[in-house]
């Protein structure tokens, strides 16, 4: 029976495999393994794909990322984030690693996204930083968030998780705000065969700090000038990393090809979500709304098409975040998508045929 996976990086592999392979060799001949030429190299081929003067600092992880980047900012106990429920959890525990309170905000139905015309209530003395999440690859309107927090001491963190090559008025996400996170998890718009991560900052103070963090928090003697952390990339990652760079670009357009196919092919009555005006949608999900979820996905199983849920239950209703005191309800926009959202399969290899069989078997189980 054909299959259609929600993801499958080794389609990727095989068109790039002779690439990688001399990458990783070229790494291992090096006799530097952390931290070396293939990690600068990509630091700067990213800050350049980005389109800043701005500095990458390479970490371990997504959450790594966010972690330091809210130590780079002194926000720790005492201090409130805002945020997203419906988002990966490493959202918020990495605003509780440091000691810090999140502030959930719900989100507007039509797009999942933070609702800024809420942030405003939720802004305390406390509030230190905002962490938008754009999800899906879906952009947040940082600039109307720089209009809420004006003249606030308020920091705007980006987190980039899902969204590597989205764009706001021609700019990269990532670029927007003070501090923005992205993660390199395999399954990400740019993934790399296990763990990565990366901070920018345009601010060079800033990224000096977040350089210090990653690593102990040495200076240039390996003396710790503040508390820090081991969050390095390795060069093996690095050099992976900095082959698929290369093709990030028909990676990101092969994936708003498949979004217009699937917008074409599904019937109108599914629904989709939009997006903000002057934004471009990088589509590392595809996501719709489904009343019957759970009945719609198995039908889709059993005829081979695997599909996701991006995400099932919010972070503000799961037990090891019931002591921040949200219950049921708290959040209704949140809590309302959590039940209804299906994330179908999405990925540069993923062909047009795969596609159709997707949309055929969806529309007729949901005729």
């Amino acid at each position: 029976m054909k299959r259609v996976r929600v993801f499958d990086y080794l389609r990727q592999y095989k068109d790039i495999e002779d690439k990688i392979l001399s990458g990783i060799n070229t790494v291992l001949n090096s006799g530097s393994l952390i931290l070396g030429e293939q990690v600068k190299r990509f630091e700067d081929n990213f800050s350049n794909y980005l389109g800043s003067d701005g500095y990458s600092v390479a970490v371990n992880s997504g959450t790594d990322a966010l972690v330091i980047a809210l130590r780079a900012l002194n926000i720790g106990y005492g201090d409130e984030v805002i945020t997203v429920s419906n988002t990966a959890v490493p959202t918020v525990s990495a605003i509780r690693i440091v000691g810090a309170t999140p502030v959930f905000c719900d989100v507007d139905e039509s797009t999942a996204l933070i609702r800024i015309d809420y942030i405003a209530s939720l802004i305390t003395e406390n509030t230190k930083a905002i962490i938008p999440v754009h999800l899906f690859g879906n952009v947040v309107d940082i600039d109307e968030i720089k209009k809420v927090i004006a003249e606030r001491e308020v920091y705007i963190i980006e987190d980039c998780a899902q969204a590597l090559g989205s764009k706001f008025n021609d700019s990269m996400v990532g670029i927007l705000g003070d501090i923005s996170a992205f993660s390199f998890y395999p399954t990400k718009n740019l993934g790399a065969y296990g763990d990565a991560g990366l901070c920018f900052s345009k601010d060079p103070v800033i990224a000096e700090k977040m350089r210090a963090i990653r690593m102990y928090g040495f200076n240039e003697k390996n003396i710790s000038k503040i508390e820090g952390i081991n969050s390095r990339m390795d060069e093996i990652q690095a050099a992976i990393l900095n082959v698929k760079l290369e093709y990030i670009d028909s990676y990101i357009e092969k994936r708003r090809e498949l979004a217009k196919e699937y917008n074409k092919l599904l019937n109108p009555g599914i629904v989709r979500f939009s997006e903000y005006a002057h934004s471009r949608h990088s589509y590392h999900l595809f996501v719709i709304r489904v009343l019957d979820r759970d009945i719609v996905r198995k039908k889709l199983s059993d005829v081979g098409i695997d599909t996701g849920i991006h995400y099932q239950c919010p972070i503000h209703l799961m037990s090891g975040y019931k002591f921040l005191g949200y219950s049921e309800e708290s959040l209704p926009i949140t809590e309302l998508l959590s039940g209804e959202l299906l994330s179908l399969p999405m990925y540069p290899e993923l062909t047009k045929e795969d596609v159709a069989f997707v949309c055929e078997k969806l529309n007729y189980i949901m005729s």
